[in-house]
């Protein structure tokens, strides 16, 4: 059996390995590395797939929630509700902007944000919401942005991790995520679902006058060469990691089908242990699964962990603090008011999760789970 690794990067390269390598080849030959024409085709490519007007390029994901926050014009001490359960990224820029983080619940069964405990969390000074798409698809984006329109909020969807999912409005419209709110900001981390070979980000949105702020905020501020109108930032993706995404993007859908196909492997196998809840697929999204996570009730999270270490199986857990309990975002709370958060940190463990995982690997993976609980 070929060794089983978190995410597979390598075997999925070997798959389009020539393609690439002819990409990455004809950026060194041209020698247009930064904003070259891969640049701009990969920009129209993922314009085009998203169905989105405007995708800005950047140099990662944080840097796209940052500048995303940058071109609303927010004011220090401005507030940002986000939710308590997720990468540290997506609370890190708004402090590095002097705004305040308000983090909030999120949903037990999906690990997406509350849309309850966002309404209880609106103050006068709230301006944006950041639904974070976690571990792989979407946050009750038809709720939120009710919720944001009633009160004036922006919303900037962190799709980080569920680029390619959908979302199902009531009406049976479909949206992808990323492409709802008044910005969309992605990451293209190697790990990614579309990820580069190193570091890359993106901004989405449909407004014409936003997307031209967002374009000047990356280059320095610039909108004329040297002529800087306002403070901007250095956070470009360069031309050969935009080349590399050009051939990947057409595989994405194909890769999210591979995981989803994973996904129901694990789900089948672990139907009706009263010890293992399996995510929950939400009726208004659909899942690209970045990660398969696990909820174990019984309290053996860190011995299942341990165990399959031992068994030569990667398994993560994402996240193991809140972000409110963090020396750096510390933020005062009931434990009343996070009381899924809560749960969730003891509970969750994410396995395996890639587009090259086959049936004698995932088979091992699950067996060894259920052995534990046997013993």
């Amino acid at each position: 059996m070929k060794k089983i690794q978190m995410v597979d990067l390598q075997s999925q390269y070997y798959k389009i390995k020539s393609e690439v390598d002819n990409a990455v080849l004809n950026v060194m030959d041209s020698a247009a590395f930064i904003n070259g024409p891969e640049v701009k085709s990969f920009q129209a490519d993922l314009e085009s797939y998203l169905d989105v007007k405007h995708v800005i390029p950047c140099a990662n994901g944080t840097d796209a929630l940052q500048i995303a926050l940058m071109a609303l014009d927010l004011q220090e001490g401005d507030e940002v509700i986000t939710a308590d359960f997720t990468f540290a990224a997506t609370v890190e820029v708004i402090h590095l902007l002097k705004l305040k983080s308000v983090l909030v619940d999120v949903d037990y069964d999906t690990f997406t944000i509350d849309t309850e405990a966002i309404k209880k969390a609106i103050t006068p000074r709230t301006k944006a919401i950041i639904p974070v798409h976690i571990f792989g698809q979407c946050g009750n984006m038809e709720e939120i942005l009710r919720i944001a329109k009633e009160h004036n909020l922006y919303v900037i969807e962190d799709n980080a991790q569920a680029i390619g999912s959908d979302f199902i409005f009531s009406d049976g419209t479909e949206k992808k995520s990323g492409t709802m709110g008044t910005i969309g900001t992605t990451s293209f981390f190697p790990s990614k679902n579309l990820g580069c070979y190193g570091d890359g980000g993106a901004i989405f949105t449909s407004d014409d006058e936003l997307a031209h702020r967002l374009r000047g905020i990356v280059n320095h501020g610039m909108y004329e060469r040297y002529y800087h109108d306002e403070v901007g930032v250095n956070s470009r993706l360069d031309s050969i990691q935009a080349a590399v995404l050009r051939k990947k993007l057409p595989n994405l859908d194909s890769y999210n089908e591979a995981r989803r196909k994973a996904a129901d492997y694990y789900d089948g196998a672990f139907a009706g242990n009263e010890n293992i809840l399996t995510p929950k697929r939400a009726e208004y999204s659909t899942h690209v699964f970045h990660q398969y996570t696990l909820r174990i009730t019984n309290g053996k999270r860190n011995e299942l962990q341990q165990y399959l270490t031992e068994k030569e199986i990667p398994a993560m857990i994402y996240y193991p603090v809140a972000l409110r309990k963090q020396k750096a975002y510390y933020q005062e709370s009931d434990p009343s008011d996070f009381v899924n958060t809560d749960k969730l940190l003891d509970q969750v463990i994410s396995l395996p999760m890639h587009t090259e995982l086959d049936e004698e690997q995932l088979k091992y993976i699950t067996d060894s789970v259920l052995e534990f609980f046997e013993k």
